[in-house]
């Protein structure tokens, strides 16, 4: 026992030291230098300042208590390991007469090119709705680079018809992104990677900012809300007790921003993995009856798509599977609503697995369409109403797209999604199209649950419970819905909103793509939503189609119960097995620039095991030509390849002297060998 005391008391002592600098390194090259006095801490990578005088900040009730507040700063070093490898933990113990006792946390791996970090406040009677654990100066040596850093936007969710968008940053300018930003130059590729790790607690905004003096600043700020972003009419909700915690933190410096943000993703996963069950099954292809269908549906005309996959598009499978997925009015097939006869639509989910296909169906498990009925109504599955169950915003209620947002941590919520997925599972459908999830994530003064006081609190209690009530039957996708925070409860996410037919739609989609393309790692699949042919040109069509192949997976969406063109584009375009090769990893493509703005990338490309593949689209009217540069696609400059386009089988050289003509409206695939 006394052994144990002194080695308590020489640990302590060694704590106590006082070190005017303490050096962290992590990575190969990376390095973060820590000020014990001042409690401030730059980072640099390659001996370059790359993040000048970083400081933290926590909101306690109204006050702003800042690391730089803190005069009795002491530290700790310890080993670890993780899924991300052996670590070392350095913790900064903050202390000042006055204040709550602060931590700073960083997690540093000799095998990873960034570092983490979090921050924690401990004392009596705290609460904090705001918590900023990297702040500071993001320095920029290259005049040329700071002409041309751009800051990455990403929307919390993929509502609203809502874009992605990588503006220049300017003085006097001011730009937020959800969860994730990236600082970075297109021509060098160069670029600064910050973001949320944890998303259990917090929805956090990423700020970056010029001032009028060129000074570029960055903000991590657990706590951030605001309306065109987050959806949310009223701030972040408040965490309260004896200690406070930030989300991990993510922050590195990379030679390539996108090989940063597959990293971000891939850390994601490791921090958070999933509790909905592992996929072990093929890359998920088929159709869904939102494209053109829509209200439309019925048991015979569903029938008529499942007749028209057994019958006429029998190759477009991927190991024998494709789905039919019935989206919203799914319950015309059923009598007296939710608690009634599910007979006729066990009856589909029957027909099409006799067919050869899986069936698929869809909900929106924490809306109220029929909330202007009144408050009064009975909620399915319980004793309780509607207006109950609805969640609560000062003095009123959280509408959006039409639907009242349910309280996901009320009891009546969770009996009628218990009885409703219950029906579903009993029907037999092997696949879901989960909807409109961001309305299970915003603030509310007043949750049922107590224990709840945040949007991301009462999300994850809501997924936790609906996965649960799936019990592990069904492929789990998602429409709407948080961008990061959904990467634990689904395998499949539709990478963007309402996406159809045009070439319109096509380059929406791919906006998506461009610069959300590292979702590919955070969940099993991204998808491009239904791929909708209708009356479009043929080179629409491609495009289309193309645009789902790249984003991962394919879903198609015209309405082939009825005679049209789209019967013979699709069974020429769905059954090319080339096509259908690329998709067999799911995994989307990358783009080549990233300069586009609100606009869409014109080149993508996937490298997976031995094979490449390119894929250039034309959005414009006109033709375009565009001129091959091996050193932007990662290619050997002197290599000699060959290009096979996928649709019409044509094979030529492809070298750095190449120049390929694309139709307008157009697009091409091509497979690169040498």
């Amino acid at each position: 026992m006394k052994l144990k005391i002194l080695f308590f008391l020489a640990f302590t002592l060694i704590l106590s030291v006082k070190v005017s600098a303490l050096d962290i390194p992590y990575g190969k090259s990376g390095k973060i230098v820590y000020n014990l006095p001042s409690g401030t801490f730059s980072v640099f990578q390659n001996s370059v300042l790359i993040l000048k005088s970083g400081f933290s900040t926590i909101k306690n009730h109204d006050k702003l208590i800042s690391s730089k507040d803190y005069n009795q700063n002491t530290y700790s070093k310890i080993n670890f390991k993780d899924g991300f490898g052996t670590g070392v933990k350095y913790t900064i113990f903050l202390k000042a007469k006055g204040l709550p006792d602060l931590k700073q946390v960083f997690y540093t791996y000799s095998n990873r090119s960034y570092f983490m970090c979090e921050l924690e406040l401990s004392g009596q009677a705290l609460s904090s709705n705001q918590i900023m654990p990297i702040q500071g100066e993001i320095v920029i040596a290259n005049k040329v680079e700071k002409e041309e850093l751009r800051s990455l936007y990403v929307p919390f969710d993929n509502d609203t018809f809502i874009s992605y968008n990588t503006p220049i940053l300017k003085a006097d300018t001011i730009i937020y992104s959800a969860e994730v930003s990236a600082l970075y130059n297109n021509i060098s590729r160069k670029g600064i990677i910050s973001g949320s790790l944890e998303h259990g607690n917090w929805k956090t905004g990423i700020k970056t900012s010029e001032d009028n003096h060129g000074v570029i600043s960055l903000d991590v700020i657990n706590g951030y809300t605001e309306k065109s972003l987050t959806r949310d009419d009223i701030p972040h909700g408040n965490i309260s007790g004896t200690i406070i915690k930030s989300s991990k933190i993510f922050f590195g410096f990379f030679k390539d921003w996108r090989t940063g943000m597959d990293e971000f993703a891939k850390a994601n996963r490791l921090v958070e993995p999933p509790i909905v069950f592992k996929w072990n099954h093929p890359t998920p292809i088929g159709w869904n009856s939102w494209g053109v269908m829509q209200g439309k549906i019925s048991f015979k005309k569903a029938s008529q798509v499942v007749d028209f996959f057994a019958d006429s598009l029998k190759a477009f499978r991927n190991e024998g599977i494709a789905y039919i997925d019935l989206d919203s009015y799914w319950d015309k097939m059923i009598k007296g609503g939710l608690e009634g006869d599910y007979s006729e639509l066990k009856a589909f989910a029957d027909y099409t697995k006799k067919k050869g296909l899986k069936p698929g169906v869809y909900w929106a498990p924490f809306t109220d369409w029929g909330f202007k009925s009144g408050a009064n109504r009975k909620a399915e599955g319980s004793s309780y109403t509607y207006g109950e169950m609805w969640t609560k915003i000062g003095s009123g209620f959280h509408d959006f797209d039409g639907a009242r947002a349910l309280d996901p941590t009320h009891p009546g919520t969770q009996k009628r999604i218990a009885l409703v997925i219950g029906k579903l599972k009993d029907c037999g459908f092997e696949m879901i199209k989960i909807d409109f999830l961001g309305h299970a994530a915003v603030e509310s003064d007043h949750f049922y649950n107590p224990k709840i006081t945040t949007g991301m609190q009462a999300y994850k209690l809501g997924m936790e419970y609906l996965i649960k009530q799936l019990d592990s039957k069904m492929l789990v996708y998602a429409a709407i819905s948080p961008s990061l925070a959904s990467g634990r409860y689904i395998h499949s996410r539709r990478i963007a909103c309402d996406a159809f037919k045009s070439i319109k739609d096509t380059e929406y989609t791919l906006n998506s793509v461009s610069n959300g393309w590292w979702q590919t790692y955070l969940y099993d699949y991204l998808d491009a939503d239904h791929v909708v042919l209708a009356t479009e040109t043929e080179g629409a069509n491609r495009a289309r189609m193309i645009s789902a192949v790249i984003t991962g997976t394919m879903i198609t969406g015209d309405d082939f119960s009825v005679d049209g063109q789209w019967k013979e584009r699709a069974m020429r375009l769905y059954q090319n097995p080339k096509i259908l090769e690329v998709i067999k990893d799911g995994k989307a493509f990358r783009p080549i620039e990233g300069d586009r703005g609100k606009l869409a990338s014109e080149m993508f490309i996937k490298k997976s095991g031995n094979n490449i593949w390119l894929a250039i689209f034309n959005y414009e009217n006109a033709s375009k030509t565009y001129k091959i540069n091996l050193n932007r696609l990662d290619l050997p400059v002197d290599g000699d390849f060959k290009a096979e386009d996928l649709i019409n089988g044509n094979i030529n050289s492809f070298n750095n002297k190449s120049i390929l003509n694309v139709a307008g409206g157009n697009a091409l695939i091509l497979k690169i060998t040498k």
